[in-house]
């Protein structure tokens, strides 16, 4: 059983990432939304630190928080002027995106629900005794419970982000 002191912290780092991941998606100004994004790729590696993967806390730190914010935070100020802020969002455009968000997640929680086989199954690769080596086996591997094919289309995903930044950065 774990300590009460070890609960309050993860409540602690939970609530950092909700609050700073809201806030990244909220604020208008966009030097400021990098921040935020930075505070909680903090907080995810404080998560993995807790959970005892000192490794991948350290992954998260140097190549998250290091890599890819110094990244964007290059692009935004190539991009654009950094004291510039976006335009407030017409009330139409918030309905529907209200509208979107609610009907997205009326459908991903019937996905979720509608599978039993989940329910019995999601803990199946979490039986054993984890470590990095057993870790690493699930997020690239290619047999059941294991990750290769969603880990390489979010690299894909990452590589078309950065080739419609350079697009629009050419552009202006």
């Amino acid at each position: 059983m774990e300590s009460v002191g070890s609960i309050v912290m993860y409540g602690i780092i939970v609530a950092a990432i909700i609050v700073f991941s809201i806030l990244t998606v909220t604020t208008r100004r966009i030097l400021r939304a990098a921040t935020y994004l930075l505070f909680v790729l903090f907080a995810t590696a404080g998560l993995y630190f807790k959970l005892d993967y000192e490794f991948l806390g350290a992954v998260q730190i140097a190549v998250y928080a290091g890599g890819i914010v110094v990244l964007f935070v290059f692009s935004i100020l190539l991009t654009s002027k950094p004291g510039d802020s976006s335009a407030r969002l017409a009330s139409k455009k918030r309905v529907v995106g209200l509208i979107a968000a609610l009907m997205s997640l009326v459908v991903l929680g019937y996905a979720l629900v509608s599978r039993p086989e989940f329910w019995t199954t999601f803990s199946a690769p979490f039986t054993l005794d984890m470590t990095m080596n057993r870790l690493g086996e699930i997020l690239l591997g290619t047999e059941k419970y294991q990750y290769l094919l969603p880990f390489e289309a979010v690299s894909v995903l990452l590589l078309a982000c950065i080739i419609g930044g350079v697009v629009v950065a050419r552009k202006r």
